[in-house]
């Protein structure tokens, strides 16, 4: 067993393979812009849910399960989770659909620096100078986009709030992260089934009229959720927390990547302002986990 101050292959062997996945999402889910944002997210949530027990009852965890199901108050901190998620699915779907993949980038570049701005709030962590100076360009980021915009960034700051509250409000649910998802999932089942059945009895379900190749792609919804997850939860057991942290910016940086490159969003104005303000907030985010590793290793 590896000591969990150390990086080992395997871990970084999962995350890198989830953090292909997630940031090659865009492609999936542009592939998929003809289907209603609502759709796409209830089909994420039914399909997710064979493969997440499926994986537990692999690995033999379902009794955690059981007994979260049993337990109000883990139910109730569930019911949270699960509908952060779910607005955090919506948001990402909906971004990449409309065209604005740039934005979901961005919300996931600002989305660590909101991490410690909500330890700092909630939790009474000190910051750093670093931290602040992090914490402070990414405020004038957004502020920025919203003078040329005339209106905040909103699908930006949906994803940032609803991953960050997601991430929080986890750390209070004192399951494994595989048993989590499965308990948000079921949670979220009978809500985007009656969903699906409200579509169907007023004529305008997609999948009614879903070609082989839709039907391929909505199935394949509960595989590109549940996956990454799965292959995240294993790299983390093989990878330091700081080095989890530092390589999780691949993931936006792959998604601005195809918005400019592949999508051929416009990358101007005010954006040319905001983006690199933000890669100096990440720039400081890297340097203070970096100086706590060196500290932890002193």
């Amino acid at each position: 067993m590896p000591r969990m101050n150390e990086d080992t292959p395997r871990g970084f062997a999962f995350a890198i393979a989830a953090f292909a996945i997630w940031g090659m999402l865009p492609f999936y889910f542009r592939a998929l812009e003809h289907v209603p944002t609502p759709e796409v997210v209830a089909h994420r949530v039914i399909w997710a849910l064979p493969v997440a027990l499926g994986w537990l009852f692999w690995l033999g965890r379902t009794a955690d399960l059981r007994l979260a199901i049993r337990t109000p108050l883990m139910l109730g901190m569930a019911v949270v989770t699960a509908t952060l998620i779910s607005i955090n699915w919506g948001s990402y779907v909906w971004l990449i659909q409309s065209g604005q993949a740039m934005q979901a980038a961005l919300g996931y570049y600002i989305n660590p620096i909101f991490s410690i701005f909500l330890g700092a709030t909630f939790l009474g962590e000190r910051l750093s100078a670093r931290q602040w100076g992090a914490v402070g360009l990414a405020f004038a980021a957004v502020v920025v986009l919203t003078l040329e915009a005339g209106s905040l960034p909103t699908g930006a700051l949906m994803i940032v709030f609803s991953w960050g509250g997601y991430a929080y409000f986890k750390r209070a649910l004192p399951i494994g992260p595989n048993q989590g998802f499965a308990l948000e999932a079921m949670i979220l089942l009978p809500i985007a089934l009656a969903f699906m059945g409200w579509q169907a009895s007023q004529g305008t379900l997609f999948a009614a009229q879903a070609t082989a190749v839709d039907w391929l792609l909505l199935l394949g919804c509960g595989f590109i959720t549940a996956v990454p997850l799965i292959l995240y939860a294993n790299a983390a057991k093989g990878l330091r927390l700081s080095t989890i942290a530092i390589s999780g910016y691949a993931i936006p940086t792959m998604i601005f990547l195809i918005s400019t490159l592949a999508f051929r969003e416009p990358f101007d104005g005010a954006r040319l302002i905001a983006f690199p303000m933000i890669w100096g907030a990440m720039a400081l985010y890297i340097w203070e986990v970096l100086r706590k590793r060196r500290a932890a290793r002193a």
